[in-house]
């Protein structure tokens, strides 16, 4: 009979793992739930990021927290720190100090970091064009340029822009021609007829990022018959395996319908065929209250979006989450 003053070995065995499981980050230990989770529990709306030459992440979103571009910091693209810092210090010509939205960054490859931008026009308040500027580092100062890449004032002006590499080299800017902003009334401005276009748009550039080259072209517009709304809006658009996933958000950012959806061709100007599948939206995992404003990763593999961050929807918050693409489909992990 084995005394009671030693236990059984296979006490100890559990003793053991439990101490390396604590002292070790053990793959037993509980993993964490299934979708996406709060990166930044603040106000950081319009979500981009990249990956810098020193290897950690930025994200850049639009006017908050006292900044005008607000900049925020992650070693892994889990865990993320607001910087005290204002990435755009100063301003272009043209436009006013009001409105600085969806801002977004690309690494060119000379190593200077370009930024653009929705910010107000001088010259038609309250509309907005689309601004450049450029930075040695990923945080900045980014200096603008007094000569905006995009504006289609007489169209409502034009908004939410994020960068692309092509497999070739070739860089492209997209871009949201905002005409719900010279609308009917209703529905985010846009919900009374006649229903105003409120297309995505495809605009090359030089390799810098910023010049454009030749006129911009429409690759996605809004379709009340796609379950689209007043609009589409806030694109994303990479290349996997393929094929190119155009992400956009879909009607009004206050509604709880707005969502996540994605588009998918096989050539970079289209067609692009709508899956008309709501990637997120209200009261999934969890509750998400509007989700939308996504960026996705070159890699395909991560996003970042915004939701409301509680039921007052005085802020939104920044949200991560894994990203699953599977020949013409996506998926959060």
């Amino acid at each position: 009979m084995r005394s009671s003053l030693f236990p059984a070995p296979c006490i100890w065995v559990t003793f053991l793992l439990a101490l390396l499981q604590v002292a070790l980050g053990s793959p037993y230990l509980p993993k964490r739930a299934k979708g996406p989770w709060k990166g930044l529990n603040t106000d950081f709306p319009d979500p981009s990021f990249m990956k810098a030459a020193d290897g950690k992440w930025y994200a850049f979103g639009t006017n908050g927290n006292g900044k005008r571009v607000q900049v925020a910091v992650s070693p892994d693209f889990s865990h993320w720190t607001l910087l005290d810092i204002d990435a755009l210090p100063t301003l272009g010509s043209w436009e006013t100090a009001k409105d600085h939205w969806a801002p977004d960054v690309v690494l060119r490859d000379d190593g200077k970091y370009a930024m653009t931008y929705s910010g107000e026009s001088k010259s038609d308040t309250p509309h907005h064009c689309v601004g450049t500027a450029v930075a040695d580092k990923p945080m900045g100062p980014y200096v603008p340029s007094n000569t905006p890449l995009s504006c289609r004032l007489d169209q409502g002006g034009s908004i939410d822009s994020a960068g692309f590499k092509d497999k070739d080299g070739s860089r492209y800017v997209v871009f949201k021609v905002d005409g719900n902003s010279v609308g009917h009334g209703g529905d985010c401005n846009n919900g009374n007829p006649p229903l105003v276009s409120t297309p995505i748009m495809l605009q090359k550039v030089k390799a810098d990022g910023v010049t454009p080259i030749g006129d911009a072209v429409k690759i996605l517009d809004r379709n009340t018959n796609d379950g689209d709304g007043p609009l589409v809006e806030a694109p994303s658009l990479l290349l996997h395996n393929g094929v190119y996933f155009l992400f956009y958000s879909t009607h009004c950012f206050t509604d709880s319908k707005y969502d996540v959806r994605w588009a998918t061709a096989s050539s970079i100007t289209g067609p692009y065929h709508k899956s008309n599948v709501q990637l997120l939206k209200s009261g999934d995992y969890g509750g998400l209250i509007s989700p939308g404003g996504a960026t996705v990763c070159g890699c395909g593999d991560r996003m970042l979006f915004h939701a409301w961050c509680d039921n007052s929807m005085k802020q939104r918050c920044m949200y991560v989450a894994d990203l699953v693409l599977s020949g013409t489909t996506a998926s959060i992990a």
